[in-house]
């Protein structure tokens, strides 16, 4: 299939799998959650995301593997044969979707020889759709219309946007934010959850968002392929664009999404990181 036809089609499951999640969010009934072995959040639905996700993918792609937040764990000597595969978060966001404040999508990337070549972002509250991919462009569908989005141009001395997570800030990010200031105007902060903080970039509403805080490969994959179909990148704190089934854990980097390429961000490079996940540092 074309890659066009395949964002099609990714662009119906990610709805069909909001459609789903939607159904547990408006019940009545308070959201019942356990916990997985990381002690991370688990509900009814990120399992039913899941089941619609892999059994549509799977009829799309039977050639395909998948691998999703929500599966059986896949050996690192599978996994790295890979050269084609799918990658997955149902429900991105289970903490704001327990939370009910609406801040959660169903991220679905295509990667190719390490690189997310196509993703979607959906956000089902709102049924809005980010998606795209290598060759693409990318795209914001909301009420109904469909318009291209693109990153913004960062300006010294002027205002700068950055997002900040909702539950993830500390004096790393502060003292990041404090080299900011001396160069800009005004740093001006958006608070956002889930992948919708990449999407940001990607649509030019933001200038960065620095993530130095865990993260894994099934959070950014779908939304690193829009921000650069939009122009933009994601990049480790040494700069790198990051890749992706490079090593036996899927913990990302600590990383930067960046809108505008050509602006030097590295100026206000993060030096007291601590505690980087383990990854190929072998990576370019």
């Amino acid at each position: 299939m074309k890659r066009q036809d395949l964002l099609q089609a990714v662009e119906r499951i990610s709805k069909q799998a909001g459609a789903a999640i939607m159904d547990v969010y408006t019940r009545d009934a308070a959201i019942q959650v356990s916990n997985k072995a990381d002690n991370s959040p688990l509900t009814d639905a990120d399992l039913a995301a899941h089941k619609i996700i892999v059994r549509e993918l799977k009829q799309l792609t039977p050639e395909w593997p998948i691998l999703s937040e929500e599966s059986v764990e896949i050996d690192w000597q599978t996994r790295k044969k890979w050269s084609t595969y799918w990658l997955v978060d149902p429900l991105d966001g289970t903490r704001e979707f327990i939370n009910r404040n609406g801040e959660f999508t169903v991220n679905i990337a295509l990667i190719e020889n390490n690189i997310p070549v196509l993703g979607t972002v959906y956000v089902p509250v709102n049924k809005t759709l980010y998606s795209g991919g290598i060759g693409l462009g990318a795209y914001k569908e909301f009420d109904d219309a469909v318009n291209p989005i693109q990153v913004k141009k960062t300006k010294a001395g002027e205002t700068v946007k950055v997002v900040a997570s909702r539950n993830h800030r500390g004096e790393t990010l502060d003292s990041w934010l404090n080299k900011l200031e001396e160069h800009f105007a005004k740093v001006e902060l958006l608070s956002m959850g889930s992948s919708l903080k990449i999407c940001l970039v990607a649509e030019g509403k933001a200038d960065i968002y620095p993530r130095l805080a865990p993260t894994s490969e099934w959070d950014t994959a779908a939304a690193q392929a829009i921000l650069e179909a939009a122009g933009g990148e994601l990049k480790d704190v040494d700069f790198r664009v990051y890749r992706y089934n490079r090593k036996e854990n899927i913990l990302n980097p600590f990383f930067y999404a960046i809108g505008d390429v050509n602006f030097n961000w590295r100026q206000f490079k993060a030096t007291d990181v601590r505690a980087l996940p383990a990854w190929d540092k072998n990576v370019t």
